[in-house]
């Protein structure tokens, strides 16, 4: 297995790799249009990638791709629990199904935890699926109280 630093020539690879997140996160056939999420995707990795905003790590075995996770990086006001304001946010995390239960994610999340750290992140966030969250959970992360979302 090769795990390696995703750079601006795979973005072709990342926009697919993010179509079939998306897919299965949310149990889309591929009847559903993903055609406008697969542009904008291409547009964010293409931006994202270039000014350091987002970093990727994909999976390969024998250069086949099998898996792939992702971390953005933003910033919020300063508070007394995070005074950089530097957020994290990890996302796009997938292994293809014949390579699970091998500990290709667990492996690829602490990776992207740790460039997290290196850049002086203190708070990371994502969300999770119900299969993705006992991961997540062995990990260390653990379910956020106080969040709320406008829908």
């Amino acid at each position: 297995m090769e795990y390696r630093v995703a750079t601006l020539d795979d973005i072709d690879l990342l926009t697919a790799s993010r179509v079939k997140v998306l897919r299965a996160a949310n149990k889309l056939d591929d009847s559903v249009d993903m055609t406008e999420v697969e542009k904008e995707s291409y547009n964010y990795y293409k931006k994202a990638l270039a000014d350091g905003t987002h970093f990727a790590i994909l999976v390969m075995d024998d250069g086949k791709f099998i898996g792939a996770g992702g971390v953005s990086f933003y910033n919020v006001m300063p508070t007394y629990h995070n005074s950089s304001g530097k957020k994290a946010y990890i996302m796009n995390m997938y292994t293809d199904p014949n390579y699970r239960r091998q500990g290709i994610a667990y492996k690829t999340l602490d990776m992207l935890v740790n460039v997290s750290k290196e850049r002086g992140v203190k708070q990371i966030s994502l969300e999770a699926t119900d299969m993705g969250r006992p991961l997540y959970e062995k990990y260390g992360f653990v379910k956020m109280k106080s969040e709320m979302e406008l829908i």
